[in-house]
């Protein structure tokens, strides 16, 4: 991207662990941004950079406003479960319609009408929202946060749910930020990138009990995986006052390790930044026990 002909880019998201990353990335390199956020008040402060809020994505007139005079997108995921579909669909076309001509999504590895995960299945309907759209676009499936098991661990370090022996090709933020930025960068007229689907995952496709084991070396800290049946699972979270559709969210997370519908090991990290992926253990960024919203 010359530096006359860079785009203005909108990244939601801004807030959260993959959003800032990637609008950090774009500051370092000088790309003019819009950070878009639901709470204003938690959007970073950047250099080129202009904090627009509060915007939610169920929000028609909120995220035009927000998104005026970008001609790029980055979309990174609501949260709402069953409602993904149309807060991403409002968004986008809320962007069109003020001049966004490109969109990159974060959609999810595994995404697909029938996939385990309860998630995956919300982001294949973005997908296909997209390709029915005809808005210039690119998605990018994210592997399964290397940090998501420390943050579904509860208060003595245990992370147990229905994974059985499957594995997942878990992948740090700081690598799906790096491969995200890369592709924005690469914004002519026309890019390779352009209507594809890559899958963004680390090295290696390790088991839930490997992938903790790495935790617990990497922060000290003795975290332990303790596989659970379905029933298990479900009875643990229906005790904790937990609605019906997180319970499907959360178990069906493990339901895809187990099935192996997330065990899948791409070269897109390498090929696109020219660098490896990073080992798991090293992804430097370990949430709190029991913060993942799952």
């Amino acid at each position: 991207m010359s530096e006359q002909a860079r785009a203005t880019v909108a990244v939601t998201g801004v807030t959260g662990a993959l959003g800032s990353r990637i609008a950090a990335r774009l500051a370092e390199r000088g790309v003019p941004q819009l950070l878009v956020g639901r709470d204003a008040d938690r959007i970073p402060e950047l250099p080129g950079a202009e904090r627009r809020g509060p915007a939610a994505y169920a929000d028609a007139s909120a995220m035009r406003t927000a998104l005026a005079g970008a001609s790029m997108l980055v979309l990174v995921s609501g949260r709402p479960l069953g409602r993904r579909l149309e807060e991403h669909a409002t968004a986008v076309e809320a962007g069109v319609a003020v001049g966004v001509r490109r969109v990159l999504y974060v959609s999810l590895i595994g995404a697909g009408p029938t996939a385990a995960y309860r998630n995956a299945r919300d982001h294949w309907l973005t997908e296909r929202f997209l390709v029915e759209s005809g808005v210039r676009h690119t998605v990018f499936r994210a592997g399964i946060y290397a940090s998501t098991p420390a943050a579904l661990a509860d208060e003595e370090l245990v992370v147990s749910g229905p994974g059985g022996d499957g594995r997942a090709a878990f992948v740090t933020h700081d690598d799906i930020a790096d491969v995200i930025t890369a592709v924005a960068l690469d914004d002519g007229p026309r890019s390779e990138h352009d209507g594809a689907t890559l899958e963004v995952t680390g090295t290696e496709a390790l088991t839930l009990e490997e992938m903790v084991s790495r935790i617990a070396t990497a922060t000290g800290r003795p975290y332990r995986y303790v596989p659970k049946s379905v029933e298990e699972a479900f009875a643990r979270r229906w005790r904790q006052d937990i609605s019906g559709v997180q319970i499907e969210s959360w178990i069906s997370w493990y339901q895809a390790i187990s099935k192996g519908e997330v065990s899948a090991v791409t070269d897109v990290v390498p090929r696109i930044t020219g660098s490896p992926a990073t080992p798991v253990e090293r992804a430097g960024w370990w949430p709190a026990p029991g913060s993942a919203g799952r």
